[in-house]
């Protein structure tokens, strides 16, 4: 968990953490992304990843200092736990609605007596070469738990949201937040622009580290960096490859027709 610790640090002095989200099931996209990168986002929502694909991701920072943190598929106990027993350095539950929401993926993040996480970490303990009761405390104290607010509920229950204990940061899902606000496909709207401060501003205040994801646009990370938000997904795999792609043959192709006039 070593890299986990480096993360909250760099949250702490203000680093601004960067990461990328990863979507393909070979883990070198990972090794690619670690070296220059503060975390990866290891995508089993929108992805078909397997646990066995997860474990190669997160095997791949391990020459790095990027940490490791999976979005689920869901906020749910049953899916958080194997994902930190192959050593997931933190975990994003997507769609939470209520600091009810945020307790449980806290709860599934924890050992008793702080939460209902079970006993069965393999890869985290070095197989056997660290203590039981060492990895108990360092898991409970170091692990990265991160809610995504995406919902117009959980906008709404940001006062609360931030009061639960354990909770390292939010991302905001702003996609999804449209949506659930009756502007599917506009996360720029006025009104979405207007909910996505609030939570960045009620977080911060609170002392949990907000983060949101997009892409490589100076002007628009800029603007948020100034709003408050303290790290940052900067894209996908598949955009960066297909950007650049397209960079690359355009520029080829205009070569070519410039050739031909």
């Amino acid at each position: 968990m070593e890299n986990a610790v480096k993360f909250r640090e760099k949250l702490r002095n203000g680093q601004i953490p960067l990461g990328c989200g990863v979507s393909f099931k070979d883990p070198t996209v990972t090794e690619l992304f670690s070296h220059v990168l503060d975390f990866v986002w290891i995508d089993m929502e929108h992805n078909a990843l397997s646990l066995e694909s997860v474990q190669d991701h997160i095997m791949a920072t391990r020459g790095s200092d990027s940490a490791a943190i999976v979005r689920v598929p869901w906020n749910d106990p049953v899916l958080i736990k194997p994902v930190l027993d192959i050593g997931a350095d933190g975990i994003i539950a997507p769609l939470v609605r209520s600091a009810e929401d945020v307790r449980l993926a806290v709860s599934a993040c924890r050992y008793p007596p702080q939460g209902i996480r079970g006993f069965g970490p393999r890869r985290p303990i070095r197989y056997g070469r660290i203590s039981d009761a060492e990895y108990c405390q360092r898991a409970n104290d170091e692990i990265i738990c991160i809610a995504q607010i995406e919902h117009i509920d959980a906008v709404d229950a940001m006062d609360e949201i931030v009061k639960v204990d354990g909770l390292t940061a939010v991302v905001i899902g702003a996609n999804d937040l449209a949506g659930s606000m009756g502007h599917m496909g506009n996360p720029q709207h006025a009104d979405v622009q207007s909910a996505i401060e609030k939570v960045v501003t009620t977080a911060k205040d609170a002392g949990i580290y907000p983060g949101i994801g997009m892409v490589g646009d100076a002007e628009v990370f800029q603007k948020w960096l100034d709003k408050g938000i303290q790290w940052v997904q900067v894209g996908v795999d598949w955009w960066h490859l297909a950007n650049s792609i397209d960079t690359s043959v355009g520029q080829l192709r205009q070569g070519i027709s410039s050739r031909n006039a």
